[in-house]
């Protein structure tokens, strides 16, 4: 999947300081990451609705877990209503200034944040 990002809205590690231009600070990682004290990590808002389900997070990273087939299962479960209803607020906020989404994801651009980054691309 090529990179691509909605022009207000990228991604950041959670490790990673807060930045002046960050604007909204949304946590996208459905369990709190490790080692972050919740004092520390800035964040605005943390969005579970976006989150790929338990189930599918534990088949992505367990010995059937492939990347392209995670992509395509939380790309449905992304379609369904309240990932939906999310989806569409967070669009709408992306629309009136700079919206970072926060991982603990190792490696952003092969996780299920650049399938969110995808979706929030789709109108």
């Amino acid at each position: 999947m090529a990179h691509t990002s909605h022009p207000k809205v990228r991604v950041r590690r959670i490790y990673d300081p807060p930045e002046p231009d960050d604007g909204l600070r949304v946590l996208v990682d459905r369990l709190w990451p490790r080692g972050v004290a919740k004092a520390d990590a800035h964040i605005d808002t943390w969005a579970k609705d976006l989150t790929p389900s338990t189930g599918l997070r534990r088949w992505f990273h367990g010995p059937e877990g492939e990347y392209e087939e995670f992509c395509r299962r939380y790309e449905r479960e992304l379609a369904e209503p309240d990932a939906a209803e999310a989806l569409s607020d967070l669009r709408a906020r992306a629309a009136e200034g700079p919206v970072t989404l926060l991982t603990a994801a190792k490696d952003p651009p092969h996780s299920h944040t650049e399938v969110l980054l995808q979706a929030l691309n789709a109108s």
